[in-house]
């Protein structure tokens, strides 16, 4: 096995502990792992990874897999899931048994409230990290934030205020 990939399965061991919310709250540090330290994928593949991974049917932690792909093949597809969905389903097992019991616990009630802004600034910090890779221009740029404004401050569907920057993008408009 390379050393590379092994590299990456230390990583994702950590990230699964961390990926509370789904892979969308370890994009950016992900990312920061296997295309700026790493340099593993560019961030052109990393990005397309990404978005075949959410066209795919199934679960998100597929982009893990594809990460794993790139790098080493089926072999390390298969160890890259492995890795990342066991210690998380441990913990998660481990956290729904004792549930009930520490419930009414301050440390617990402590450790719940404290992971929603962990999950809220995770998340953020991934979406500007697409957005910045998904949108190279200004032009771009400036549709992303119009749409992202749109969908705060209207009740238009998401899917037509997609489709009305995808037709801009397929007409040469940006």
């Amino acid at each position: 096995m390379n050393e590379d990939l092994l590299s990456l399965l230390g990583h994702l061991v950590v990230q699964s502990l961390l990926a509370i919310g789904g892979i969308y709250v370890i994009l950016a540090e992900l990312q920061r792992v296997v295309v700026v330290e790493n340099g593993w994928l560019t961030l052109e593949e990393f990005t397309s990874l990404f978005a075949l991974a959410q066209a795919s049917p199934g679960p998100n932690t597929l982009f893990v897999s594809l990460i794993g792909w790139r790098m080493a093949g089926v072999t390390g597809g298969i160890l890259a899931t492995l890795v990342f969905v066991l210690p998380s389903l441990i913990l998660a097992g481990a956290v729904a048994r004792g549930w009930n019991r520490w419930s009414e616990r301050r440390w617990f009630v402590v450790l719940r409230r404290g992971l929603v802004p962990l999950t809220i600034g995770l998340m953020a910090s991934s979406a500007l990290l697409l957005t910045v890779a998904a949108a190279p221009d200004i032009a771009t740029l400036a549709i992303a934030a119009a749409s992202f404004a749109l969908l705060l401050c209207t009740r238009a569907p998401p899917f037509a205020i997609l489709a009305a920057a995808g037709a801009l993008g397929a007409f040469g408009l940006v």
